[in-house]
């Protein structure tokens, strides 16, 4: 329905490990075209944790491109912890930023886009259902296990597996050593939390 007002949400890390049990690399130029052409785009969420301290951090030439190239980049640094084994782990959940950003942009949206297979996510899906939002999960089931959760598949009104998608949103193996060109302007520093007028389009 070409009138019907998108966003997507994209969970970086769970995408990133979706796309990789499937043996593929998703191409964002791609992906914000292909929801394009399927509505009125309002805006595209994705949400990633970064390391602090980290010279090179191998995401961060995505962070960047993403951020030039029409979406809206969400991060937050990780936080170390010693666990009760008194192994160091790394955390970095995204969930409440991403859960933040969806009901605050729900008046102004008829279709969620949630690109992640994380249990966690079913309450935000009621939610935003409550709301009058149609929501559709895009993970997969073909995978061994399967990246989403049974519960998160239910509560959506679509799933969407993202295996039907590569042929749209794959990029091609002989593109993957290429680096886009950043010819860009840096865009004035903004809060990447904050809502944006959501009449604008991406």
């Amino acid at each position: 329905m070409q009138t019907e007002r998108t966003a997507l949400f994209i969970d970086g890390a769970n995408l990133y490990a979706t796309a990789k049990a499937l043996g593929f690399d998703i191409d964002y130029k791609r992906l914000l075209k292909e929801f394009h052409t399927r509505g009125y785009l309002v805006r595209a969420f994705y949400y990633t944790a970064l390391i602090e301290d980290q010279e090179y951090s191998s995401i961060r030439p995505l962070i960047d491109w993403l951020d030039y190239n029409g979406y809206r980049v969400v991060t937050k640094p990780t936080k170390e912890f010693v666990d009760s084994t008194g192994r160091r782990k790394v955390k970095g959940n995204m969930d409440i930023e991403l859960a933040i950003d969806a009901l605050e942009l729900a008046p102004y949206i008829n279709h969620m886009v949630l690109f992640s297979g994380d249990g966690d996510f079913r309450s935000l899906v009621e939610a935003m259902q409550r709301r009058g939002v149609r929501v559709s999960v895009v993970s997969t089931i073909t995978s061994q296990p399967p990246m989403v959760a049974d519960e998160l598949r239910r509560q959506a009104d679509e799933f969407i597996d993202i295996v039907t998608l590569v042929p749209k949103i794959g990029r091609d193996p002989s593109e993957r050593a290429e680096r886009p060109a950043r010819t860009f302007e840096r865009r004035p520093h903004r809060d990447p939390g904050a809502i944006d007028d959501p009449s604008q389009d991406v």
